[in-house]
């Protein structure tokens, strides 16, 4: 039963646009919140949110490079969630235009 309760909180995170977008994007690479809001046209705040959810949850995980935050996929929860992505289209044409945006490995500033 605790699995169920699991699943069903991850499947109502992921009912979000927003949130499923941003996993989708992190399908492909990691990112940090500047990248995000690029992409999505929404608030550092909100795109904060958003995260900060999906990490309470396991989903995401972050790490920290010099002054940046970047985000990923869980590593623990990583084969689920990709299991569960499959069927969401690839975002890959965004990452390209991050690169094309920052010095080519979506570094903010």
């Amino acid at each position: 039963m605790e699995q169920l309760q699991s699943l069903a909180d991850t499947f109502k995170l992921m009912g979000d646009k927003t949130r499923l977008t941003i996993l989708a994007l992190l399908r492909e690479r990691e990112l940090c919140v500047c990248d995000l809001v690029d992409v999505t046209g929404m608030s550092q705040p909100s795109i904060s949110q958003h995260l900060r959810k999906m990490k309470d949850a396991g989903l995401v995980s972050e790490t920290r490079k010099g002054q940046w935050i970047y985000y990923s996929l869980a590593a623990d929860q990583k084969d689920r969630t990709l299991e569960l992505l499959r069927q969401v289209p690839s975002l890959s044409h965004k990452i390209a235009e991050i690169e094309e945006k920052t010095d080519g490995n979506g570094r903010c500033g």
